[in-house]
This record gives C-alpha cells, sequence and structure tokens, in this order.
C-alpha cells in the first residue's frame, strides 16, 4: 500500500514535472468559471496569421553577408571603417533573386529560391550589443528583467487549437535559454514546453520507441489504466481542496496540468512519429543528409506542430557568433539550416498552411560591416536584418534600409518592441491591450513602446 505522500510523490514524477511545470498555475484574468485557461479566446481583431513559427538564429548572423546587400561596402573594402577597423566586403556573391528582384547571398542559395515569399526588414535595431542581453530582450522585449516570452503572450492572448497537446513548444532549445520560452509574472500555464533534450537531436518518435520527446512524460512502470486511476486519486483530492476554499488559482491549474500532461502521453508520440512522413518530404528537409538532419528533423516537427493546432514554435539554430573564421563557419551555419528553412516554407505553401502560418527568422543582432580579426565581425545592435514569411506578410519585400555600409538603420527604423508590436497585430492581437496586471500595474510585452510596421501588410 502507498502512504498519500509517496503516492503523490510517485503520481508527480509519473506525469513529468518537465511535461507540465510550465502548466502549474490557473489564469486569473479569465475568472474562476473559466475551467481552461488554455481554451482558444477571440482575438481584438481579424487576425492574418493563426500561429507562428520563430527560426531562432542564436549568435548573431551577419546581415550584410546574408540578407542586406551592400555595393558599396565591397568597392570601400580595406578602407578605414565610420567606427574604426577595415571594411570587409562580403565572400559571398549577392543576386537579385524570384519575380520581385530581392537581393539575397549566396550563402542561402535554397532560401533564396524562396524570395518571393520573404519580407525582409533591413532596419533591425535593439538595446543590448551583447548576447544574453539582446537574447533576452528578442524573446520577452527587455533585457534587464524577468518577463514573459513572445510566445507566452501569444498564448495568454489567443489560447490554444488542440487540448492535447501544449499551446507553445520550444524544439531542443540551448541549456540557460528557459527564460526566452518562460512566462514570468504570467500564469504558468501559458510558459513553453520543452521538447526534446537540450542542444541534442531530436530522434524518429515511435510508440514503444526508446526515444524521449517530452522527458518524465510516462511512467514505465505502471500501465495507462494504473496511471489514470493515480491520477484521479489526486484530482479527488485537489478538487475537494478547491471545493473547501471556493476558490484557488494555483490548485485549478494544477487540475488542468495533470490533465493535459495525460493527454499528451498519447498525442504526443503520435505526433513526433515521422515513419508516415513520404521520402520525398523528408528530403525535401534535409532529414537523410548529415548536415541537415537535426535541423530539418526540428523544422519538419514545427509544420507538424502547427499542423495539429500549437499556437507557437521556436526552433532555435545556434552559434552563428563569428568573430574569427567568418567565411567558413559562416557556411557552415548557412548549410545546415539553408535547405531545412527552404523545405519548412515550401511544404507550409503546398500544405497551404503558409497564408495564415507566420514564419519569423531572425537572431539576435547582426554584425560590423568592419573586420574583427582578420576573417569576422563583431556584434553589432544599431542595424541588421531579420525576415518574416507567410501569415499577412508581403512577399518579395524589403523594408527599411541600413546605410551604405550596414552599421546602422536610417530607414524605417524597426526596433525590437516595434517589431513585437507588429508580430501580434499580424495575430489578431493589440499590443497595448494585450495587458496582464502584476504588482499593481498593467504589463505588456512591448512595455509603454512599439509602433506598428503597417507597410510590411498586405
Amino acid at each position: 500500500m502507498y502512504s498519500r505522500r509517496n503516492l503523490l510523490k510517485t503520481a508527480s514524477a509519473g506525469f513529468g514535472y518537465l511535461a507540465f511545470a510550465g502548466m502549474a498555475n490557473r489564469a486569473n484574468a479569465e475568472g474562476a468559471g473559466d475551467l481552461n485557461p488554455l481554451s482558444p479566446k477571440l482575438p481584438h481583431f481579424a487576425p492574418r496569421a493563426k500561429r507562428v513559427i520563430f527560426l531562432c538564429m542564436q549568435g548573431g548572423p551577419s546581415h550584410v553577408d546574408t540578407f542586406d546587400y551592400k555595393p558599396q561596402l565591397a568597392k570601400d573594402h580595406g578602407k578605414r571603417g565610420k567606427y574604426g577597423g577595415s571594411l570587409l566586403k562580403s565572400p559571398w556573391q549577392f543576386r537579385q533573386r524570384g519575380d520581385s528582384g530581392l537581393w539575397i547571398s549566396d550563402v542561402f542559395p535554397e532560401v533564396a529560391k524562396q524570395a518571393d515569399d520573404l519580407c525582409l526588414i533591413r532596419s533591425m535595431q535593439c538595446d543590448q550589443p551583447v548576447h544574453p542581453g539582446a537574447m533576452t530582450q528578442m524573446h520577452t522585449g527587455t533585457a534587464q528583467f524577468i518577463r514573459p516570452s513572445l510566445g507566452a503572450w501569444t498564448l495568454y492572448g489567443l489560447g490554444t487549437q488542440n487540448d492535447s497537446l501544449p499551446g507553445f513548444v520550444s524544439l531542443s532549445p540551448p541549456s540557460g535559454t528557459s527564460r526566452n520560452y518562460g512566462s514570468s509574472f504570467l500564469p504558468a500555464i501559458y510558459g513553453g514546453t520543452k521538447v526534446g533534450r537540450t542542444g541534442r537531436s531530436i530522434p524518429r518518435f515511435s510508440r514503444g520507441g526508446s526515444g524521449e520527446s517530452v522527458p518524465d512524460i510516462k511512467n514505465p512502470n505502471l500501465s495507462d489504466k494504473q496511471q489514470r486511476r493515480q491520477l484521479d486519486y489526486i484530482q479527488s483530492l485537489n478538487r475537494g481542496k478547491l471545493q473547501r476554499e471556493q476558490y484557488h488559482p494555483g490548485v485549478e491549474g494544477v487540475i488542468e496540468s495533470y490533465e493535459l500532461a495525460f493527454r499528451m502521453q498519447d498525442a504526443m508520440p503520435e505526433l513526433m512519429d515521422t515513419s508516415g512522413e513520404s521520402e520525398k518530404t523528408l528530403a525535401m528537409y534535409g532529414v537523410n543528409e548529415t548536415a541537415t538532419s537535426n535541423f530539418g528533423k526540428q523544422c519538419l516537427l514545427a509544420r507538424r506542430f502547427v499542423e495539429a493546432g500549437v499556437r507557437f514554435v521556436e526552433v532555435t539554430h545556434g552559434n552563428w557568433d563569428q568573430h574569427v573564421n567568418l567565411t567558413t563557419d559562416h557556411k557552415a551555419r548557412a548549410e545546415a539550416c539553408d535547405l531545412p528553412i527552404a523545405g519548412l516554407l515550401r511544404d507550409l505553401k503546398q500544405r497551404d498552411l503558409l497564408k495564415d502560418t507566420l514564419v519569423i527568422w531572425g537572431g539576435e543582432f547582426g554584425r560590423t560591416p568592419a573586420a574583427q580579426g582578420g576573417d569576422g565581425r563583431n556584434h553589432n545592435n544599431k542595424g541588421y536584418t531579420t525576415w518574416m514569411a507567410g501569415g499577412g506578410v508581403k512577399g518579395g519585400f524589403s523594408y527599411g534600409a541600413t546605410d551604405e555600409h550596414g552599421y546602422e538603420a536610417i530607414e524605417n527604423k524597426c526596433h525590437i518592441h516595434d517589431w513585437h508590436a507588429t508580430i501580434l497585430h499580424l495575430m489578431g492581437l493589440d499590443h497595448e491591450q494585450l495587458t496582464y496586471r502584476y504588482a499593481g500595474r498593467d504589463f505588456r510585452l512591448t512595455d509603454v513602446h512599439g509602433t506598428i510596421a503597417t507597410d510590411i501588410l498586405a
């Protein structure tokens, strides 16, 4: 016989802390009568996008070597730069792509073929020239405080479309980045669920296989029926406490999160099992190629997640921080993700999902036009490039500009607050109305800032 304490401990381990740690509290804002804080919610106005895939390029890819063509930089190669150092031309050729004629570097040949679906934002700015602060600001709007992430705000504002899956998923995020998919002071149920081991490849998941999509989601020592009996007993204790106290957001959140974790035991393995995908589809993502296998698998899973109703999916690709060996390392980084990204865009489009799926690409900042270490570039937060595709943005379009060498944004500047405001707008959310009361005041993702880049809207 189990004691009550041992039963609770066993059940907690069996359903898995990581499966529902981000779902442990109940949202206060919806009121006590709403039993499911993840239920779909009406947007503030008609959305252009229903879901988001965020392709996060950790480390700061160089804009002047990828999506921001600077012919003057090539002409002035070797001359002293505006802020010191010698100007360094790009090792790669830029060409006009597609019917739109967007200038894109040869370092991304496959993505370049999708030029007519890309909306390049070439005037990005953020406040931090260092990786931790800039990465945190890109995800949360601030570098100084722990605040809810973009994905958490989106889930809080719109809810989920599949009650058997998390509404916000982060695929194999790098270690030490939990705040990038966290909920902070928002109810924890809106935080992202980590799927896959940190920094590791995600194995093809099949029923009865050894791969784990979400650690500890299933107790291997108990049958489904036994787990269900355990859970029913725990839930009866939780509901008894709730009945006695009438209103307890924490207990309400635990009840819902336990149920979601149990439902995920069936839904998640099926979703992670890619054995039914055609060889053509796997090849499109580069899943069977050594260089592209890891990121290709994650991009394929991202498509499967949004197709199943997950609201926000983040996929991270790291090691873009080339202070030296730019030519070799940037090429290797691009080769690992170029085909998978292009495959994702093609796949979404052929499934008629791209029109209402917002795909975002970008790093925490860009790189300097001046050389560092001969063949490298330093951090640049004053002007860099991100891009969007699908989800209500203009395809084959370029917005904003940096100066002739690519040092800083000079036209249609897009601060990270503006970027966040625009993303929320595309999802049908007014960034000034999407607020949460905490510590005596109303907070929002954009704080007191943010202007929508209306020119990019289709």
